[in-house]
């Protein structure tokens, strides 16, 4: 089986690699709007406040390592789809 759903490069981004310093030849593009942003302090990513309040995740890669993946989909899981679980 095929895992190439869980990473792709889109190299004819005007925006590609959107990170300073991110490698492209390792920059995975799957998660180009975050789905962990809105977790806030708990998304367990590299980001900074600013003085207004606002969640700076320019220096975060965690969504972007072609390796995480799973690692995404599990906070996701724990975070936002486990509390509707009739378990």
């Amino acid at each position: 089986m095929s895992f190439h759903y869980k990473c792709f490069s889109h190299r004819e981004c005007e925006y590609f690699p959107c990170h300073k310093g991110a490698d492209p030849d390792h920059f995975n593009c799957l998660f180009c709007y975050c789905p962990l942003y809105l977790l806030g302090t708990e998304c367990g990513g590299k980001f900074k406040l600013l003085a207004n309040g606002v969640k700076d995740c320019s220096d975060c890669l965690f969504p972007h390592r072609p390796g995480n993946y799973e690692k995404v989909v599990e906070k996701l899981q724990q975070k936002i789809f486990k509390p509707f679980d009739k378990k």
